[in-house]
């Protein structure tokens, strides 16, 4: 029986309308993709356009272009401490949930936030009751939401897999409510996961399976690291141009247990603004 293809995807911008970014992903060559469904730095949110949400669908439909993954807006934090920002953060995640629903989306990444303020178990207990206050009355349908893990700097939540899998738990304790998780492969390495050899990328995935289970593991964002082992500073680079290096990349996408997953690149843009030159190098990995 031949193998399933490899869904291969990159950031595609919305600008000018929502139904671009699927023309974007199709010109850069990938059959999977992410985009914003709104301004990642504002807390306000522009309408969606009716027809602009029915050529997105038809396009995607026409090109087998799946899953559609959103990124959550950078400004989220459910785990503030502050009240204020913690009511907005409410607000906007809810808004992000009804958007991915409405343009028929799989998958929407949010990154756990910050526990400043606050110990770091009262933090994941905070996001657990900020998330089933978001949620309420949602049909989730097929829609997940993906935690991804972070390079681990400062007072971020996600930058161990243990936390990450606590905060599902508490998430679960409060609402049932679909929830897995987004691999970044340069966050893993900043926070001091070595999956530059295969030894090491064998000790990472059976730590990701033991903690987070890798059959909840949706996406990955396929990214090199523009800075070294345990960094913790969150620096993406092209493949092949950063620490992890190529080889890497083609043990992971090549990998039994990571090869159905939805590869999706955040690395640095090309001269042009896309990514066509990363994903023409990770299909050159595949084998």
């Amino acid at each position: 029986m031949a193998r399933p293809p490899h869904r291969i995807g990159a950031h595609a911008s919305i600008a000018g309308a929502l139904d671009r970014s699927a023309d974007d992903a199709i010109d850069m060559g990938c059959n999977t993709f992410q985009i914003f469904s709104r301004s990642p730095r504002m807390w306000k949110a522009a309408p969606l356009s009716l027809p602009q949400i029915g050529a997105l669908k038809r396009k995607r439909l026409e090109h087998e272009l799946h899953p559609l993954v959103i990124h959550g807006n950078y400004l989220l934090n459910l785990a503030a401490v502050d009240p204020v920002t913690r009511e907005r953060s409410i607000r906007a995640f809810r808004e992000e949930i009804d958007r991915g629903l409405a343009i028929g989306a799989e998958y929407l990444v949010i990154h756990p936030g910050s526990a400043k303020g606050q110990e770091r178990e009262q933090a994941v207990q905070t996001l657990a009751d900020s998330f089933a206050a978001s949620v309420e009355g949602i049909e989730w349908g097929e829609f997940e939401v993906l935690l991804e893990n972070t390079a681990g700097g400062g007072m971020g939540l996600g930058g161990e897999f243990t936390e990450l899998a606590a905060i599902r738990e508490a998430i679960l304790r409060r609402v049932d409510a679909p929830v897995g998780y987004c691999v970044d492969t340069a966050h893993t390495f900043e926070a001091g996961w070595d999956i530059r050899d295969a030894d090491g990328l064998k000790q990472t995935l059976s730590h990701i399976d033991q903690t987070i289970g890798l059959d909840r593991v949706k996406v990955i964002h396929t990214n090199d690291s523009k800075t070294k082992l345990g960094s913790h500073h969150d620096r993406h680079e092209r493949i092949g141009e950063g620490y992890i290096g190529k080889e890497a990349f083609r043990r992971i996408l090549n990998h039994p247990k990571l090869r159905r997953k939805a590869f999706i690149l955040e690395t640095p843009a090309d001269p042009d603004g896309s990514h066509r030159t990363n994903v023409n190098t990770l299909k050159s990995l595949i084998h």
